[in-house]
């Protein structure tokens, strides 16, 4: 996702102002989402209440770990959260490196002489 925003603040793409606001509008829905469900989420970082079996007791660390490892799923989700972050300030970017190439196109044929 850094290369993304780097691309954008480098001036390597722009996005005009009606697909930035699409994309920026999806970006903040999920984002609404992630929010939301994370907190609802949350229990998933504690021990279920499986019981004491020699099963449950196996079942209950591994439950967490898949929720909170390095690859886990709420880990994962805190990732996306992340990155949508910096999605959305290259989207930012791209739409006023957008404005700044349209003024600089009208500016110069302004300027041409007939």
């Amino acid at each position: 996702m850094a290369q993304f925003v780097n691309a954008a603040s480098a001036g390597q793409f722009a996005v005009n102002e009606q697909g930035g606001q699409a994309l920026i509008a999806a970006i903040d829905q999920l984002q609404d989402w992630l929010v939301d469900n994370l907190y609802k989420l949350r229990d998933l970082e504690q021990e279920p209440p499986l019981g004491s079996s020699h099963a449950a007791e196996v079942m209950k660390p591994f439950m967490v770990n898949v929720a909170t490892d390095h690859q886990g799923f709420l880990t994962q989700l805190r990732a996306l959260n992340e990155n949508l972050a910096k999605a959305r300030k290259a989207i930012e970017i791209a739409m006023s490196n957008y404005q700044q190439t349209d003024s600089d196109i009208t500016a110069a044929l302004t300027r041409e002489e007939p």
